[in-house]
């Protein structure tokens, strides 16, 4: 083990002994230790230069490195000025720094003066030295605030590198860390304790470093703030060097040589393998010169050698703890321990230089290409193709089902889709729409067919809308005054197609939006996708495609090709959706007297055509309230009549019609009475997606044909407000409002069921798969090279390319360089 004093002065050369055979040991000694020095020199240069390279570039090596820890007043900056041999006022520094510091030692015997250089950020190169200690304070609370200042943030892992050369100093490198803290500092965020306990978590975590570990010997190892911390990085302890600092203070507790040996054994907490260093540094804060600084940390060592062996009854275990008392011992072992380490790792870390230098070479050759082909129009074209036609099978993929990339990733809810589209919630529709699977996370295929069952929930929770007297008014005076027998039928018919006209537009003009952004979406997906295809994918001559990822402007130029083909989607389909609502919506459309409807009332004297016979001879219509007397007179005749069933049945997903209504306007009054009619009306079946619905006429009473033969036969007006007058009590505006939201029920399920499905498929899907490419090849492609160059050569791109090439030419040098180094040093071993 080396005096604690030998750092001190140069080493020399000089042979001491007289003794011919004693100068030929000498010499061979001296000689190898002379090639051992050097050899550890060249290795710890070739790792310092690794080091700093791995800084600039960002690199990840495993390069073997002490990490220093403690808190605030642990004593770890006096530590880090006594290994560099002299004062430079890191203690203030550390007070107000808040990133990693590097500290590249360097034992440089020609420098009798300290030279000290801040390596410069986000470069390999170092800066001009630093004559003022003072100016080395300085510099690291400026890049300290420059840095944090422009990330927002409290602390920041991005370490600041410093060389620096002495006579008097190791070679070593330690990378310093912010104290920790239990509180933040007046001006600072409360967090500010918990990012420096994370980031120096993050730091010591990698197991090629070495945990350098200080806490002052007035706290005693049960109540230790921060040994539960190094627990959770190195449980062992088996990378983590301990330093007990301030000993001196603890001296004077010592009178027998046992309670010195216990308190140095640390046992019963730190283990039997771990044993601690115990440090004193002077405290003397004056300015002082540099010799007079190392000659005081020489002083305080031997101070405390001198108390445990004179002053401690019967002294202490030197064999077994010498070797751990003294800055002088903890000095050379760091030194020691970082050499073996260094030539241990040595093999790995040529392995993996060569292997980063492989991929830097191959980084190279695509930005060569990349350069290359900005004046290679024809191999642009085919490789701009390649990455469209891609996209497009991607696109195809991911509507036919898929399951990457992930989902929970990409995918979206229906209530993000509804928040992120801005369309929001479906027009005219009050009632709350949850389709199935609206809280999973679903794109492609799956999104779009969640979207349409969505729509068709959304559809059937519409009723028709109540109309006022004035129109149905207006509407039926029209037709009664043209003739013929269907002026109620038709007066129904037309409410309900101008309803279906007014409320379902919306609705398909929002399926149609909803859709197309579903399909939108997938750009971003595909794109996704494509990157991990990319690495494996060659062209037809077995050549890797072009790179596309830097072509800002193509990649724009595609973005909006395909939203464009989207919107183009969404035009089409809507204007065939309202060429389908309006066929359905028609006055020459059968759709409101199709019998799977109406039911089967052709039979005997049961039908509507029947009922409006009856009301539409050229009577009298009032269309007021006034009928309600009237109304009120024929219920007390109805009075003691039994009450007739009310039974209906609903089907999921459709609001349930009045069903009583249907029945009073299917009713059917004869105008002379027939003994072979029979008193129970015909039932038309009609099935609603998968229920059956009975449609019929009641039973009714024998008075109620009399009653209307003999309305009809005195031709007596009919009442707009009170229908039959006497056998009905329903009103003709009830009828005829019944009818109508019969009839838009009709057009509804004819329009969804039969159209809106099909239309939306291939009005949406066919095109994705069959026409995509086709669309953006003749908007991207089918231009003249000027102008299909104008996408890749933007103002600026081509000297962007230059700078990355140059950067990459320049970590392949350093990287080449460090590779031959190791390599060297490979060699000596």
């Amino acid at each position: 083990m080396a005096s604690t004093n030998s750092f001190l002065n140069t080493p020399t050369k000089t042979p001491t002994s007289t003794s011919i055979s004693k100068k030929h040991h000498h010499k061979h000694h001296t000689a190898d230790s002379n090639r051992s020095a050097s050899e550890f020199k060249d290795r710890f240069e070739a790792y310092n230069r690794l080091q700093a390279a791995a800084v600039a570039f960002g690199e990840k090596l495993p390069i073997p490195e002490i990490v220093a820890i403690g808190g605030q007043s642990d004593g770890k900056s006096s530590l880090l000025e006594a290994l560099l041999g002299f004062r430079f006022n890191v203690r203030e520094v550390e007070m107000g720094t808040r990133r990693p510091l590097i500290l590249q030692m360097v034992h440089d015997q020609s420098a009798l003066d300290p030279r000290c250089r801040f390596q410069d950020e986000d470069s390999e190169e170092y800066g001009s030295p630093l004559v003022l200690a003072s100016e080395i304070a300085d510099t690291i609370k400026s890049r300290t605030e420059s840095l944090l200042k422009r990330t927002r943030a409290a602390v920041s892992s991005k370490p600041i590198v410093m060389r620096a050369e002495y006579a008097h100093c190791p070679n070593l490198t330690i990378i310093d860390t912010p104290g920790f803290v239990l509180k933040a500092k007046k001006g600072e965020p409360e967090r500010t304790p918990d990012e420096i306990l994370s980031m120096v978590k993050s730091l010591a975590s990698p197991p090629h470093r070495i945990i350098l570990f200080l806490q002052q010997s007035s706290v005693e190892w049960c109540s230790s703030l921060w040994l539960d911390t190094i627990r959770e990085i190195d449980p062992s302890f088996r990378r983590t060097v301990i330093v007990v600092s301030k000993f001196d203070n603890r001296l004077k507790e010592f009178t027998e040589r046992w309670e010195v040996d216990r308190y140095l054994s640390a046992s019963g907490y730190l283990g039997e393998n771990t044993h601690p260093f115990f440090v004193a540094l002077p405290k003397d804060r004056g300015t002082i010169s540099n010799d007079e600084f190392r000659r005081q940390i020489s002083q305080v060592d031997a101070e405390m050698l001198h108390y445990l062996r004179d002053s401690v009854k019967g002294g202490f275990d030197e064999e077994k703890y010498r070797s751990y008392v003294g800055f002088g011992c903890l000095r050379d072992f760091l030194e020691a321990e970082l050499q073996r380490r260094y030539k241990e790792a040595a093999p790995a870390t040529l392995a993996l230089l060569e292997q980063r230098c492989g991929e830097v070479t191959a980084d190279l050759a695509r930005m060569e290409c990349k350069i290359n082909a900005t004046s290679d129009v024809a191999h642009l074209r085919k490789s701009a193709m390649l990455h469209a036609a891609a996209l497009c099978n991607h696109v195809e993929a991911l509507i036919d089902g898929a399951a990457d990339p992930a989902p929970e990733q990409w995918g979206k809810t229906t209530e993000e889709e509804r928040i992120e589209s801005g369309i929001g919630s479906w027009p005219s529709v009050t009632a709350e729409i949850k389709p199935p699977n609206a809280t999973l996370r679903l794109y492609g295929g799956a999104a779009f067919e969640r979207v349409m069952h969505e729509f068709r929930c959304a559809t059937y929770s519409i009723k028709c809308p109540p109309v006022s007297r004035e129109k149905v008014a207006n509407i039926l005076l029209a037709h009664t005054g043209r003739g013929g027998g269907r002026g109620i039928t038709e007066a129904a018919a037309e409410i309900a197609r101008a309803a279906a006209r007014s409320w379902l537009a919306p609705l398909l003009d929002t399926a149609c939006d909803r859709l197309a952004f579903v399909l939108g979406n997938l750009f971003d997906i595909s794109i996704e996708k494509n990157h991990g295809n990319d690495s494996n994918s060659k062209n037809s001559d077995g050549h890797r495609p072009v790179d596309m990822e830097g072509y800002i402007g193509f990649h724009a130029a595609l973005r909006q090709s395909y939203n464009n083909f989207m919107k183009d989607l969404s035009k089409e389909c809507k204007q065939l959706l309202r060429h389908h609502l309006d066929s359905v919506t028609s006055p020459y459309s059968h759709v409101c007297y199709e019998n799977n409807f109406i039911g089967s009332f052709s039979s005997g004297n049961n039908s509507i055509y029947q009922l409006n016979q009856a009301t539409a001879s050229p009577l009298c219509l009032e269309l007021s309230d006034g009928g309600a007397a009237l109304r009120k007179e024929a219920m007390k005749d109805q009075e003691n009549m039994p009450p007739e069933k009310s039974a209906q049945e609903t089907t999921p997903g459709k609001v349930t019609e009045s069903r009583d209504a249907l029945r009073e306007c299917q009713m059917t009054v004869p105008e002379t009475p027939s003994p072979d009619q029979p008193s129970d009306g015909n039932y038309g079946i009609k099935r609603e997606l998968g229920n059956c619905v009975e449609v019929g006429a009641r039973k009714r009473q024998p008075r109620i044909s009399g009653n209307a033969r003999n309305h009809g036969q005195n031709g007596e007006s009919l009442l707009f407000g009170n229908g039959d007058n006497i056998s009905r009590p329903v009103s003709t505006y009830a009828e005829i409002c019944s009818s109508a939201a019969q009839h838009f029920a009709r057009i509804r399920e004819v329009l969804v069921e039969r159209s809106v499905a099909s239309t939306l498929n291939s009005g949406f899907l066919t095109p994705c798969r069959e026409r995509l490419f086709v669309a953006l090849g003749l908007n991207l492609f089918a231009v003249n090279d000027e102008k299909f160059m104008d996408m890749f050569v933007a103002p600026g791109a081509i000297d962007s390319l230059e700078n990355e090439r140059q950067s990459l030419q320049k970590r392949q040098k350093i990287l080449h360089s460090c590779l031959n180094e190791f390599k060297s040093v490979a060699r000596a071993l």
